[in-house]
């Protein structure tokens, strides 16, 4: 009897702590809350609902000024069956990414190797050479390339100073979209700090011991190098690949799409249907087909890479 009633007398006192407890914790759980709720707000208003819109957009007619009409499926039956300007936007999207890529990736690579080594003024070097990837995406940088490729430009001077013949860089369809190309390499920035970061992470030891066993610089390069480094390879391609289907700057400053065509980027074109023709339904599936190719590309990479990329723990994934 007598611990019951201790039980009892000591009842409203827990009582009173737990709702204690249960009152902080729901202070705390309204404080986060505001304090994210211009994330929130921002995600909803600015991401999903634009997105939600542009999935319904795609299935109506749509010219910005009146009230979308709906067609179903016809803004996709006329992009894949009935546009041809389409289908050369894919196709000199995708040469785009398949040269620009490996060109880029390959050069942040090279340079990131040079530096690896270097420990004097390595952050100085390292602030130059990203440089270009900061300023690179600009419009004035893209006006700068425009300038140094024509007819006049600095590229042609150079080459009637080595008595080489000149072109017109961009005027001509087969050199047009190599201007693009160089552009784009020149952005290596990013790509390079990245692999400059796996660099740093490969023990010296693993290198010591392949010299001692007679291996080249080429040999430690290609053995060790190359597969520690696949993992930041992974990274690196799928952001590139994503980063050179989104491109738009360049081709719409520099070229603006030509020479007949031959520089007509998927972004530009999707851009031109939409506010320049004011076709806003169609634009809309267009930026879904090209979500839809990014996806299954990307899905594609990271289901191949249990074949090529490997992890020191645990083996290859």
């Amino acid at each position: 009897m007598v611990t019951m009633d201790n039980n009892l007398n000591k009842l409203p006192v827990q009582t009173k702590q737990v709702k204690r407890k249960r009152k902080r914790r729901d202070y705390e759980n309204v404080t986060g809350y505001v304090f994210i709720m211009p994330f929130l707000i921002g995600f909803f208003a600015l991401t999903i609902f634009p997105m939600l819109m542009s999935l319904y957009l795609s299935f109506t007619k749509y010219d910005l000024l009146g009230t979308p009409q709906w067609v179903g499926l016809g803004n996709f039956k006329r992009m894949f069956f009935e546009d041809e300007t389409y289908w050369q936007a894919m196709k000199v999207t995708v040469f785009y990414v398949l040269t620009a890529v490996p060109f880029r990736l390959a050069f942040a690579l090279f340079v990131a190797l040079l530096l690896a080594n270097v420990i004097r003024f390595s952050g100085l070097y390292r602030t130059l050479m990203y440089l270009p990837s900061i300023i690179g995406g600009s419009v004035a940088v893209a006006v700068m390339w425009r300038q140094l490729f024509g007819n006049d430009g600095a590229i042609n001077a150079i080459l009637e100073a080595l008595n080489l013949p000149t072109t017109s860089w961009l005027g001509n369809p087969n050199t047009a979209i190599w201007t693009l190309i160089l552009l784009y390499g020149w952005q290596f920035g990013s790509a390079m700090l990245i692999f400059l970061a796996g660099l740093k992470n490969i023990p010296v030891s693993y290198y010591e011991a392949a010299s001692v066993d007679g291996a080249n610089a080429w040999q430690r390069f290609i053995k060790i190098t190359i597969p520690l480094l696949t993992p930041i390879i992974l990274f690196n391609v799928v952001m590139q690949m994503i980063n050179g289907f989104m491109t738009f700057t360049s081709s719409f400053i520099i070229t603006e799409g030509g020479p007949l065509n031959s520089t007509l980027l998927y972004i530009l074109y999707m851009y031109r249907r939409g506010f320049v023709f004011f076709d806003m339904g169609y634009a809309s599936a267009m930026a879904w087909v090209l979500l839809l190719i990014i996806a299954v590309l990307t899905a594609l990479i990271f289901k191949s890479s249990k074949h090529w990329v490997h992890y020191e723990s645990g083996g290859d994934r």
